[in-house]
């Protein structure tokens, strides 16, 4: 794999189901994710699109082909191996997944945790500089009843970046926003690709957001069908 990739499928299958109800979901997928670039896939509901986050994400086994992150071989890793690989990353929902009864630096603290041996002062000085990173150095004492939708996301974002991760693999982070709020996602994460060398794969229905994309993938029936730069 070239150095200044950070990822890549190549001859990706996916099937989902046994016996004779086994269906294939991704057919031969290859993609190369650059360090530090920021490529959309699209495509419609149940194209494969979340699948393929899932499998570059270390979130499900490899079934045929071949997946490396970060120079590592997925197909054939031990739990343990891609464990230790999803500690490097970073992941971002739609539903921002917070907790509730956690303020916004608890929440982006517990992103921390997911690394083993961290000391709590660290932790915390980890999530402030996150949380000041997304613009939210205001609000770090606020609980998610207390911010406004894209506040939230951007709390999730912290929660992802605060890691400093190789990657960030994003589903849908912008579609419950508004316009404003989604921009500020994307060009953060843009930001953080041209300064800190992050690469982000993201999963869209958004529209409103490809401008600012290195590259956009479309996706239909688990199959990639055009590529743009």
């Amino acid at each position: 794999m070239d150095k200044d990739v950070i990822a890549e499928s190549r001859g990706l299958n996916h099937w989902f189901g046994t016996g004779d109800a086994r269906k294939q979901a991704l057919f031969d997928i290859d993609i190369a994710l650059p360090r530090g670039s920021l490529t959309v896939l699209m495509g419609p509901s149940g194209s494969g699109k979340t699948t393929v986050l899932t499998l570059l994400g270390c979130l499900r086994a490899v079934q045929d082909g071949s997946v490396v992150m970060a120079g590592h071989e997925l197909n054939g890793a031990s739990e343990a191996e891609l464990t230790k690989l999803r500690q490097r990353l970073g992941f971002i929902f739609q539903s921002h997944n917070l907790h509730e009864s956690l303020t916004a630096l608890q929440n982006v603290i517990m992103g921390v945790q997911v690394h083993p041996g961290v000391p709590d002062d660290l932790a915390r000085r980890a999530a402030v500089q996150s949380l000041d990173l997304v613009g939210l150095s205001d609000r770090m004492d606020y609980l998610p009843a207390n911010l406004s939708g894209g506040q939230k996301q951007r709390v999730a974002v912290a929660r992802a970046l605060v890691g400093n991760p190789l990657m960030v693999l994003a589903d849908e982070p912008t579609a419950a926003l508004d316009k404003d709020s989604a921009d500020d996602v994307v060009d953060l994460l843009k930001r953080l690709g041209a300064e800190r060398g992050t690469t982000t794969l993201l999963v869209t229905h958004d529209n409103r957001i490809l401008d600012r994309a290195d590259r956009i993938l479309t996706l239909e029936d688990g199959r990639i069908v055009s590529t743009q730069k």
